[in-house]
């Protein structure tokens, strides 16, 4: 079966509310093919951030992170290295990179390693995920223009505002687990 058939993508409600469609079976992976993965269900929520630490540790004016629980990512190939860098709070955070060519393929937070901020441009199909919401836009670079209709935020946001109910129960459950 082309699993192709199945991916939907995430879509913006009128009220730049994101309703999560089911998602199955994105891959992706790093540049050189090393390290491979595949979303086991849809993310929880995507991300556009464009604080200043995303900005640096990109090389680019903002990333596209769909947040996802650990456990639904599954390993198909290689084995990423965490590696920890300094952010402009202090909290911890890892990139985790592909040995072998670096690409950044996901990142944890605050050391929640319960929930994974993957990549959305290392998915085979990253036009598969769209942005349901826009942080840290304090620092976004003018020449980027925001869409109509999805939230964005000067510094971070009330997640119980924004994530459909069952996303809210499923980070819930995730940073529950140790």
């Amino acid at each position: 079966m082309d699993m192709s058939e199945n991916l939907t993508h995430l879509t913006h409600s009128s009220a730049g509310r994101v309703r999560h469609e089911r998602t199955v079976g994105l891959e992706g992976g790093c540049a050189c093919g090393a390290v491979r993965y595949r979303l086991a269900s849809a993310p929880m929520f995507v991300h556009c951030c464009h604080c200043l630490d995303c900005q640096r540790q990109t090389g680019s004016a903002f990333v596209l992170n769909a947040l996802i629980e650990a456990e639904q990512v599954e390993l198909l190939a290689g084995e990423p290295l965490p590696i920890p860098v300094p952010t402009d709070s202090g909290s911890p955070h890892l990139i985790t990179r592909c040995p072998a060519c670096q690409s950044a393929i996901w990142s944890v937070y605050g050391g929640r390693a319960q929930v994974r901020f993957v990549r959305v441009g290392t998915l085979d199909r990253p036009s598969a995920l769209s942005p349901g919401v826009h942080i840290y836009t304090r620092s976004k670079v003018p020449w980027v223009a925001l869409p109509a209709g999805v939230p964005a935020f000067d510094a971070y946001y009330d997640a119980g505002a924004l994530w459909p109910a069952e996303s809210l129960a499923r980070r819930k459950a995730a940073l529950a687990r140790t």
